[in-house]
C-alpha cells in the first residue's frame, strides 16, 4: 500500500514540477518526521535555476493538485521541503489487507531470479567461535528477507574439506593417543569439539618436529590423487566436525538447502581445466615450483598462489571452480564473508575477468563480533565458542524470566528462556550494519524496555494476550482515529517497502530497526489507547488493529528469524 501512496506522490509532484516550469527525473522522495513522505528536490533545483530551495519549493506547491481517489490527503510546504500525508482511505485500506494476507502480509510478488546465497562455510576444525558467529545469522537473515522479497533462494554452505588443516587433523586421529588430550571443553562431547582437540595437538607437534609437517603434506597429496582409503578419512573427519558445529546452528535456527564439497571441483576435472586456462595467460609463472598469477597490472600487488610446490592445489583455485558453478546454477550470486576476505575476493574477482567471466559475486562484508571484559571474554586464552555465548544467553534470559514469571512451572520458564536467548543473540548480531563491527553487551541484548529483541517479542506476546480475551468480530476500520492509531497503521503500512529496501540493499539491520519502532508503537498504543474496555464498534476495531499489529509483529521477527512467543 505504501508503494502505491508513494507512486502517486510522484506522479502528481512530476506534473506540478513541470506546471512550475522546472524539470527532474528524481523527485528526491524520502521519509520524514514530519509527513508520511517528502521531497527535498527543491534543493537539487536551486543550484540549476539560481533561486532559492524555499521560493522553488513554493512554486511546486502551489502548482500540486491531488487527484480523486488518490491515497492522498493533503500537502504543504515547510520551508525547502514539500510534505504529502495519507488519508483515512489509505489507513483503512492497510487493515484491511494485513487481515486478509495474515502471515502473508509483506511478501512481495514472485520474481524470475534465482540466487546462490553462501554464508558462514568455516573450516572444519572446530567448533564456531563468537568472531564468526555473526557470517551464518547475517546469512539466515538475508535468506529470509529476500524469500520474502520473491526471490528462489539457495543457502549453502561450502565445505573445505581439501585444505591442510583437515590433513593436520587426519595425521592426529591416526597418530596421537587420545588419552593423551585434554578432556573437550564441553562435557556434551559435542563431535566438533573433539575435533579441535586433535587439530591442536597436531599443530603443537608440528612446530617440534618439522618432520610431521612433511608427513601432512603427503597425506593430502594422497588425498588430492583419489587415495579411497584416504578420502575416507577425510570424510569422516570433516562430517563429524560439521556434525558439531550444525547442532550449534541449529540452536539459532539456522539450516542449508546445500552443503557443496569443495573436493567435487578437484574430482570433476573443473580446477584442472581452470588451471590449463590460466597457464595459457601471460599472468601465470612459477615461482619456487609454486604456480602464481602475478595481478599487477589490475592494481593487486600480491601475487594470487594457484598451487603448492608440490602441485597440490589451494583452497582459492578451488574456490574460483565453485564461483563459476555458482554463475551456471544462479541469476545472483551472493556471498558473505568477513572483512578478512576482501584481498581474497579481489583476487578472485580478478581472476574470473582473466578467465572471461565477467559476472561477479556480490559480497556482504561483515565486522567482527567482540565481547566486554569478563567472563565471556575468554576461556584460558581460546576464542570463545558461540555454544559458549548461546549458553551464557540461556543462563541470563533464565534470569530474567524468573523475575518476572513466578507463576509459571519450570519447563515454560525453560522455554521462554530459550525463547528469549536465542532472540537476543540474533537481533543483537544484525541490529546495525553488517560493516559496522559490534561489541555484544547483555544488558542491550536481553532489555526487555527498548533496545533488545525481548523487547519487541513482548510486544507479540502483549498483544496475544489481549486476543486471548476476546474474539475477533467484523469492524468498521473508519473508527481508528487517535493519534496512536494512527501512527501505529502508518508504521504497520511500511513493512512491504522495509523488505524491498533491506532486499535491495543487503542489510538485515533495515529491518531490526524496524522491528524495534514497530513495537515502541505497538506499546504507545496500548499504553495510551483503552482496548478491551472500550466498547461497541470501538472495542470490534481497536480488537482487529491489534490483531493487525499481532500479524506484523509476528512476520518481522519471523525474518530476523526470532521466534514470536504468546506469552513471557
Amino acid at each position: 500500500m505504501f508503494p502505491e501512496f508513494k507512486n502517486g506522490v510522484k506522479s502528481l509532484l512530476r506534473e506540478a514540477v513541470e506546471a512550475a516550469g522546472y524539470g527532474a527525473e528524481d523527485m528526491c522522495l524520502e521519509t520524514s518526521a514530519h509527513a508520511d513522505i517528502a521531497s527535498s528536490l527543491a534543493f537539487k533545483l536551486s543550484s540549476k535555476y539560481g533561486e532559492s530551495p524555499q521560493t522553488i519549493a513554493t512554486k511546486i506547491f502551489k502548482k500540486i493538485q491531488i487527484p480523486k481517489g488518490s491515497y492522498i490527503d493533503k500537502a504543504d510546504v515547510i520551508g525547502p521541503y514539500i510534505n504529502f500525508y495519507v488519508n483515512t482511505g489509505f489507513l483503512e485500506d492497510i487493515i484491511k489487507k494485513i487481515s486478509t494476507e495474515g502471515e502473508n502480509y509483506g511478501s512481495l510478488p514472485k520474481k524470475d531470479e534465482r540466487i546462490i546465497l553462501e554464508h558462514t562455510s568455516v573450516n572444519p576444525t572446530g567448533p564456531l567461535h563468537v568472531g564468526r558467529g555473526r557470517n551464518p545469522i547475517i546469512g539466515d537473515t538475508l535468506a529470509r528477507i529476500l524469500r520474502r522479497a520473491g526471490y528462489e533462494v539457495d543457502t549453502q554452505f561450502y565445505v573445505n574439506d581439501m585444505g591442510k588443516q583437515i590433513a593436520t587433523i587426519v595425521w592426529g586421529y591416526d597418530k596421537i593417543d587420545p588419552n593423551t588430550l585434554p578432556k573437550p571443553a564441553r562435557e556434551l562431547g559435542k563431535s566438533d569439539h573433539d575435533v579441535v582437540r586433535y587439530y591442536r595437538r597436531a599443530n603443537e607437534l608440528i612446530s617440534e618436529d618439522p618432520k610431521i609437517d612433511t608427513e601432512v603434506s603427503g597425506i593430502l597429496a594422497k588425498y588430492e590423487s583419489g587415495d579411497p582409503e584416504t578420502i575416507q578419512k577425510f570424510k569422516k573427519v570433516v562430517e563429524n566436525c560439521m556434525l558439531g558445529q550444525r547442532q550449534t546452528l541449529e540452536r539459532i535456527d539456522i539450516h542449508y538447502d546445500r552443503f557443496v564439497w569443495e573436493s567435487q571441483f578437484v574430482r570433476d576435472g573443473s580446477v584442472g581445466k581452470i588451471l590449463e586456462k590460466l597457464k595459457k595467460t601471460r599472468y601465470v609463472s612459477l615461482r619456487d615450483g609454486a604456480l602464481t598469477l602475478d595481478l599487477g597490472e589490475f592494481g593487486l600487488e600480491k601475487d594470487f598462489v594457484l598451487t603448492r610446490s608440490d602441485g597440490i592445489t589451494l583452497y582459492t583455485t578451488r574456490d574460483i571452480a565453485y564461483h563459476i558453478w555458482k554463475f551456471d546454477h544462479a541469476d545472483v550470486v551472493i556471498n558473505v564473508l568477513g572483512e578478512d576476505q576482501k584481498l581474497a575476493m579481489s583476487q578472485l574477482q580478478t581472476a574470473l575477468k582473466i578467465l572471461g567471466i565477467e559476472r561477479e559475486p556480490k559480497i556482504v562484508f561483515y565486522s567482527f563480533v567482540s565481547l566486554p571484559e569478563g567472563r565471556m571474554s575468554t576461556r584460558a586464552g581460546v576464542v570463545v565458542d558461540l555454544d559458549d555465548l548461546l549458553d551464557e544467553a540461556f543462563d541470563r534470559a533464565y534470569i530474567e524470566v524468573q523475575k518476572r514469571r513466578l507463576d509459571l512451572p519450570e519447563d515454560q520458564k525453560r522455554k521462554i528462556a530459550g525463547i528469549v536467548g536465542m532472540g537476543a543473540v540474533r537481533f543483537d548480531t544484525v541490529k546495525v550494519a553488517p560493516e559496522k563491527m559490534i561489541t555484544f553487551k547483555w544488558e542491550e541484548a536481553l532489555d526487555f524496555e527498548k533496545q533488545g529483541a525481548p523487547f519487541i517479542q513482548y510486544a507479540h506476546a502483549r498483544a496475544c494476550s489481549i486476543l486471548s480475551k476476546a474474539s475477533l468480530e467484523d469492524f468498521d476500520p473508519s473508527l481508528l482515529k487517535e493519534p496512536c492509531e494512527v501512527e501505529l497503521i502508518k508504521k504497520m503500512a511500511f513493512f512491504p517497502s522495509i523488505v524491498a529496501s533491506a532486499a535491495h540493499d543487503l542489510k538485515p539491520n533495515i529491518v531490526a530497526t524496524y522491528a524495534r519502532e514497530l513495537a515502541e508503537k505497538f506499546n504507545q498504543f496500548y499504553l495510551h489507547i483503552p482496548v478491551l474496555k472500550a466498547e461497541g464498534d470501538t472495542r470490534k476495531a481497536r480488537l482487529a488493529l491489534v490483531e493487525c499489529a499481532r500479524i506484523v509483529l509476528a512476520n518481522v521477527l519471523n525474518l530476523l528469524g526470532i521466534i514470536a512467543p504468546e506469552s513471557m
